[in-house]
């Protein structure tokens, strides 16, 4: 990684090392990280396509719920969290 493209984001409170150009999904993923975000009843969920079609990568990303986090860039000090969907409200439409 050249020096000065290389930053840290938090990921659920813990720094990981992040690249320019890459999204947050893949960042995570070349660090290790496989569980984006948990479904109402805990079952673990990470990206399926990589490409914004079908929502599973959907992290908390700046304090944003329901982030897609293959189509989100990462930036210097940004802070990533895991997602408990037990913890998001639904939308209208859900209820």
């Amino acid at each position: 990684m050249p020096a000065e493209s290389a930053f840290t984001i938090l990921f659920d409170g813990r720094p990981i090392p992040a690249e320019d150009g890459r999204s947050v999904a893949e960042t995570l993923l070349e660090n290790g990280v496989h569980t984006f975000r948990r479904t109402r009843n805990g079952e673990p969920r990470g990206p399926f396509c990589n490409m914004g079609i079908c929502f599973e990568c959907r992290m908390v990303i700046d304090g944003h719920p329901n982030s897609r986090s293959c189509m989100t860039p990462v930036r210097p000090g940004m802070r990533v969290e895991t997602q408990h969907d037990s913890n998001i409200e639904a939308p209208d439409e859900d209820r």
